[in-house]
């Protein structure tokens, strides 16, 4: 069974609870380059091989100024991925009034991409797969908040449409969302990235979703 770890959360100086630490206040910026260096070493070197070393020199900092702010490697890197969930966050928010329903769903599942806010977040989520055995934990926190977030989006898009009586009320709308979503891992790994995914995928599915507006009978049909 995996050892529960300690999760940390980067706080800017002067806003914490409680009691002040004795000792100079932390440096927002330099909490901020650490992060950095930690997010681009994830991606170069994997959870297993980066180390706090490398983390510290590519950050200009010394070792026991990280080990001040954080006590293990994983409470670091915990603070990393937060960093760029903060970052994303607005992404999750849509105002559908503007759009046609079938835009709506191509914007919402071209919001699905992991590479939307970060370019380098397929290989970050290889990594975390890859650390599964080993440190769940990180595999369990991609799914919590940058996977599950997504594909409730476009559950909840798939609703609003219902509600507008623009898509079928019999949609299996769980499915469709992870279907979505695993289009875009299944086009990195066949190297089909420059694909407009969202376009692709809607042409397909929304034959099958979108409810067809009802005709309204002339005269000339009450008559036959």
């Amino acid at each position: 069974m995996a050892r529960a770890r300690r999760a940390t959360a980067v706080v800017p100086a002067g806003t914490e609870d409680g009691p002040r630490p004795v000792g100079r206040p932390r440096d927002a910026a330099l909490d901020e380059a650490i992060i950095l260096a930690t997010r681009r070493r994830l991606v170069l070197d994997g959870y297993s091989r980066m180390t706090i070393r490398d983390i510290a020199a590519d950050a200009e900092v010394g070792r026991p100024t990280l080990y001040r702010r954080w006590g293990t490697k994983f409470e670091l890197v915990v603070d990393a991925l937060d960093y760029g969930f903060r970052k994303q966050h607005a992404m999750f928010e849509m105002d559908l009034d503007e759009l046609a329903p079938r835009e709506a769903l191509v914007e919402v599942v071209r919001r699905l991409d992991p590479t939307y806010f970060n370019p380098d977040a397929m290989v970050l989520m290889g990594t975390f797969a890859g650390e599964a055995v080993h440190t769940p934990e990180l595999l369990g926190i991609l799914r919590e908040h940058a996977v599950e977030p997504r594909v409730r989006l476009v559950e909840s898009v798939l609703t609003r449409l219902q509600d507008r009586g623009a898509a079928r009320e019999d949609i299996d709308k769980h499915t469709i969302a992870t279907m979505c979503f695993g289009s875009y891992l299944a086009a990195f790994f066949r190297g089909e990235s420059d694909l407009d995914i969202a376009e692709a995928v809607v042409s397909v599915l929304w034959p099958a979703i979108g409810k067809k507006p009802t005709r309204r009978r002339t005269t000339v049909d009450r008559q036959r």
